[in-house]
């Protein structure tokens, strides 16, 4: 599923919600740890900016320390940050006219990728040690995608969970569940499905080289757990806590088997 498309009207979207907002607005607490609304602007604008300077134009830029999980991680907080930080600088105005025109470079810029060419950077969310444009582009819709539903969820504005954003971001979240799942043991041919209702399963299936992701409800799974739509992305996107999500959810069948959802991330985190 190449989301190559969507880029154009999701930064729109995102515009246009930032022009609505009041002046207060921008310094509500959101669901990104310490950022506000302003502060979230700010990522995605230095995230556009990066994306740009590093995947298009070939800018060397620092790395982190080793490939290493834990020290990507590491590195990315830190760039984040400093990114945010520096946003401080600027005005609500000046971010929201900076975004739209980021937007249209970003957009112009994964439209004109090869889907099938080797990416630059590794989707390690999702357990990849190389990755092809069209998972790293997915991966940057859903960076930004989830970070407008914070925004949208601090204003109190609608989400965006029409099929037409919420398919795609649920086909490649559900990827990192891959990695969750890297320590558990299971016989082969064990399976935990992931359902959301009105959208879709997935099912997590243990294979002779470990597990794997796949469309669809397993015939007989194991366990599964059952979400709606505003849970799952939740879930995915480290917005709720452990209590709060198993207060959410409903699971079935061996209830161990269904742990690792709860931990897995489409995030580095």
């Amino acid at each position: 599923m190449y989301t190559s498309e969507l880029f154009a009207p999701l930064s729109a979207a995102l515009v246009t919600l930032l022009r609505e907002l009041r002046a207060d607005d921008w310094s509500r607490p959101t669901l990104a740890g310490a950022w506000t609304v302003k502060d979230v602007a700010a990522h995605l604008l230095d995230g556009d900016l990066r994306r740009l300077a590093l995947v298009r134009d070939g800018h060397a830029a620092a790395r982190p320390a080793s490939p290493a999980f834990d020290d990507v991680v590491a590195f990315v907080n830190e760039t984040n940050a400093a990114g945010v930080s520096w946003g401080g600088r600027l005005s609500p105005r000046l971010l929201t006219d900076l975004l739209e025109r980021s937007g249209e470079w970003v957009a112009r810029h994964v439209q004109a990728l090869r889907p099938d060419a080797e990416a630059v950077l590794p989707v390690a969310w999702a357990g990849e040690a190389s990755s092809t444009n069209w998972m790293d582009t997915g991966r940057e819709y859903t960076e930004r995608w989830h970070h407008q539903m914070q925004i949208r969820d601090a204003v109190r504005a609608p989400g965006l969970l029409q099929p037409r954003w919420l398919l795609p971001l649920l086909e490649l979240s559900v990827r990192a569940f891959r990695r969750a799942y890297r320590d558990v043991a299971a016989p082969a041919g064990t399976s935990v499905a992931f359902e959301v209702e009105d959208a879709g399963a997935w099912s997590v299936v243990r294979e002779a080289e470990g597990f794997v992701v796949l469309r669809g409800r397993a015939p007989r799974p194991a366990a599964s757990l059952m979400v709606d739509a505003d849970t799952a992305w939740r879930l995915l996107y480290n917005a709720l806590t452990p209590q709060a999500a198993r207060e959410r959810v409903r699971v079935s069948g061996e209830a161990s088997l269904v742990e690792p959802l709860f931990t897995a991330r489409a995030v580095m985190v």
